[in-house]
């Protein structure tokens, strides 16, 4: 027994008593809200259930960046950052980062200057840029224990994965340096042995010598990486797993583990098709990855490949329990999507709820609920009695 606050108790009792009359009420565990009206070009969850999106509300032909409560489904407010525009025209780019804790934010849009830019959202402070660049980010993230922030871009030139570490923890102070921890270049990327064509499967090479496969050989061997795509920090913050874009419309990308916090490489495999989204479980083995409408399970030591028995684009795994939340925008004998999730010891989907138009997935810091939002400004929270 410990002394708690009489505030401290009442609040927590209020938050029981809320979610008691809200399971009384609905025999699901999903349960579906209206965040914002319109279409947003760009949105992320944070877990704490705030949204973060390119308003879907133009006026007079422009955009801005807003902040949304699922649960309460108004807007907080809009991020601006001093001496740029709040507002530009609509079709720019933007990026979002939530930290684990949903405290912190690093947005990056092309409405402002060329920086990341980090918000503190208890305080509701602009705690400055950093990070400059010339290829607009293709992926924001943050590590688990929020001690690292990586930033992937993609296109020729100067496409990049940088690192940096977090230098400061206090309330409303600018959390980065300027200048990166670590980084690789596309051009170092490009130097690794696995693009080289003597490390290609010998069936192709077999199947080239008679001239039966020999235009198939030439497109693969002349592939090359292009730029980096998502991200993801292992829990236990050694490693970083990041895809690896292939030139070409019909390539297979592929993805890279990355020593933190050298970016080194550690591992290199080679996926079907692109690469649409990538997790990693709890206890930092495995990787959960999406390519081509189907999911893997990723042995991150042995790089050893195993299909998973059904197909998403999506997928986020929960902080502490071998089980993973997917999203697939098609189900079979339907032209409908559905949310479901795994159990990932028995490979079983233990619930499911239809959805359409998902764009991100998040799992509350405790593990205690999950988040899906879509473009359209819809929140399907999965609230669970007991996980």
């Amino acid at each position: 027994m410990i002394p708690v606050a009489t505030q401290a108790l009442v609040m927590r009792s209020a938050a029981l008593v809320a979610r008691g009359l809200r399971d009384l009420s609905r025999e699901s565990n999903w349960l579906v809200k209206k965040v914002f009206a319109g279409r947003a070009g760009q949105v992320a969850v944070s877990p704490a259930g705030q949204v973060c999106a390119l308003s879907p509300l133009v006026r007079q032909g422009s955009e801005s960046i807003a902040l949304y409560d699922v649960e309460l489904g108004v807007p907080l407010l809009a991020l601006a950052v001093p001496g740029d525009s709040s507002v530009a025209a609509p079709g720019k780019p933007a990026a979002f980062a939530w930290s684990p804790t949903g405290q912190h934010l690093v947005a990056a849009w092309g409405g402002w200057l060329p920086e990341l830019h980090a918000f503190d959202l208890h305080a509701k402070k602009f705690l400055g840029a950093f990070g400059d660049y010339a290829n607009f980010p293709s992926h924001l993230a943050w590590s688990d224990e929020e001690n690292y922030f990586a930033a992937a871009s993609s296109g020729a030139g100067s496409a990049s994965v940088r690192l940096w570490a977090v230098s400061r923890r206090g309330s409303g102070e600018m959390l980065f340096a300027a200048e990166p921890l670590s980084e690789l270049t596309l051009e170092a990327c490009r130097a690794w042995p696995e693009w080289r064509p003597e490390q290609r499967s010998d069936s192709r090479e077999d199947g080239a010598a008679d001239g039966s496969d020999a235009d198939g050989a030439d497109f693969a061997d002349s592939a090359e990486p292009a730029g980096f795509r998502r991200s993801a920090f292992s829990p236990d913050e050694g490693s970083l797993a990041c895809v690896v874009e292939i030139e070409g419309e019909w390539a297979d990308d592929s993805l890279a583990i990355l020593e933190i916090p050298s970016l080194r490489k550690q591992n290199v495999f080679h996926a079907q098709g692109h690469i649409t989204d990538l997790a990693w479980t709890y206890d930092s083995r495995q990787i959960i990855f999406c390519s081509a409408g189907q999911a893997s399970r990723l042995t991150a030591d042995t790089m050893e490949p195993e299909p998973l028995p059904f197909g998403a684009e999506l997928c986020a795994c929960h902080p502490h329990l071998p089980i993973c939340l997917c999203f697939s925008s098609w189900l079979k004998n339907s032209a409908k999507g559905r949310l479901f999730l795994v159990d990932l010891n028995r490979l079983k989907i233990f619930d499911e709820y239809a959805a359409e138009g998902v764009v991100d997935l998040r799992w509350s810091l405790d593990g205690s609920k999950a988040y899906a939002v879509t473009s359209d400004g819809l929140a399907y929270l999965y609230e669970p009695p007991l996980l």
